[in-house]
């Protein structure tokens, strides 16, 4: 084996170490504070009186503090060791979550959520999209992050049985504090001895296709913050996951508590469909990155679209069987892709590199935004119409997201084009 054909595999071996990294990340300390709330909603407003509306508050406020600081945070993250911003933001997850177990009033959880998020963001939110990027190129990257992705629903397959079973056995404050310190425990030595951005660009992983990423690669069409805000599709593509974070508020935070509270399903069929979302949500990651690569965008989110809708469909029957309740799970796991990924991919793809954090975190901030606004009115609207209805409502949410993304993705696809082409005429012209 010669020289350089060792020293490929060795950059290939460091991108894919990256990638490791970045899904355990996702299966433990994010997995934790993401994943697993919904489940502490009805023990702790069952033990302290808090109203629906009320505690869904603490998504709301512990989703618009990091969503506000996230163009900041994908700023920094060129300037800051990466490390330290990771340390950092594992120990406000880990500690925050911890601290839910001693928190008596409505507005100490609603303080600690916005911590818990800031760390989150740093760690997963901004800092996955970011390494990933990163470490690998236009060919590549999709394939990787589903993979990174997927490390989310791994652990969820776990954590689901097993903080269901703690509140059961030991209360939710035990269970808040005993996870709360897995988290801490598991990022510091995936920080401390896996993270890190590649030193140049020769570390970066490539795809095979040479040729394809030269032609695509040849011109930069990358775009500043200030370009981007200037495009019409950028904002298109913001109010589309503003309407994306609606329904997945409703979706990924709702459910238990509608199963529980409204249906009265027992715990272990709450259980049992919390796993089949994680077992289905593992496979469309890792399909999703790859229909990504293979499909691009339109096609891809025109088959998330699908499976959203019929799973919005099932949730409305889940109180005839439940056999509809796993139906939805299932169908929501295999189009999760669609929240966890997109923002990142789009961003990548339409806008790339150059200011690849900043535009992420804005374009971050609509999806928080629609997942506040979601799940503050939810509560409200319920109260108001009924469940039925108002799943009815976040249906619409769902054919709103799709058709603007589908919109921008196509239009942005056609504009980049025409900027590719004034780019190649301008260097033609320079040269000549």
């Amino acid at each position: 084996m010669n020289n350089s054909t060792i020293g490929k595999n060795k950059k290939i071996a460091t991108g894919w170490l990256m990638v490791i990294a970045c899904m355990l990340v996702q299966a433990i300390p994010y997995c934790i504070v993401a994943n697993t709330q919904a489940l502490y909603m009805y023990p702790v407003m069952e033990a302290k009186g808090f109203t629906l509306s009320q505690f869904s508050l603490i998504f709301t406020i512990g989703t618009i503090v990091p969503a506000l600081i996230g163009p900041f945070i994908g700023g920094i993250y060129r300037k800051v060791n990466t490390k330290i911003l990771y340390l950092i933001g594992g120990i406000l997850l880990s500690c925050g979550f911890m601290t839910f177990s001693i928190a008596e009033k409505l507005w100490q959880f609603y303080a600690i959520a916005g911590v818990v998020q800031v760390g989150a963001s740093i760690v997963a939110g901004i800092g996955v999209p970011m390494l990933i990027n990163a470490w690998f190129d236009e060919t590549s990257k999709g394939k990787a992050m589903g993979i990174a992705y997927a490390g989310g629903s791994i652990g969820n397959i776990f954590l689901q049985q097993l903080v269901v079973r703690t509140i059961s056995s030991r209360g939710y404050a035990h269970s808040y504090f005993t996870f709360g310190l897995v988290a801490l425990i598991a990022i510091i030595p995936i920080t401390l001895f896996m993270i890190r951005m590649p030193k140049n660009e020769s570390e970066i992983v490539r795809g095979k296709a040479q040729q394809k990423e030269e032609k695509t690669n040849s011109v930069d069409i990358s775009y500043t913050l200030k370009e981007a805000q200037k495009n019409k599709y950028f904002w298109m593509m913001g109010m589309g996951l503003f309407f994306v974070g609606t329904y997945v508020s409703a979706y990924s935070v709702q459910y238990a508590a509608y199963f529980q509270g409204e249906l009265g399903l027992s715990a272990s069929v709450i259980a049992t469909t919390g796993s089949l979302f994680a077992l289905a949500s593992l496979f469309g990651n890792l399909v999703g990155g790859i229909l990504f690569d293979k499909l691009g965008a339109i096609k891809t989110l025109a088959i998330g679209a699908i499976a959203v809708m019929t799973s919005g469909v099932a949730l409305l029957m889940a109180g005839t069987s439940p056999l509809f309740a796993h139906v939805h799970s299932i169908l929501k796991g295999l189009a999760m892709f669609v929240y966890m990924m997109t923002p990142a991919y789009m961003v990548g793809t339409f806008f790339g590199n150059k200011e690849y954090g900043s535009i992420l975190g804005l374009i971050n901030l609509n999806f928080a935004l629609g997942f506040c606004i979601g799940s503050a009115l939810f509560g409200v609207f319920v109260g108001n119409f009924g469940y039925n209805a108002t799943w009815i409502g976040v249906l619409v949410c769902v054919a709103l997201a799709f058709t603007l993304l589908i919109t921008a993705a196509t239009g942005m696809t056609k504009a980049n084009k025409e900027r590719m082409e004034r780019l190649k005429d301008k260097n033609s012209a320079k040269i000549a």
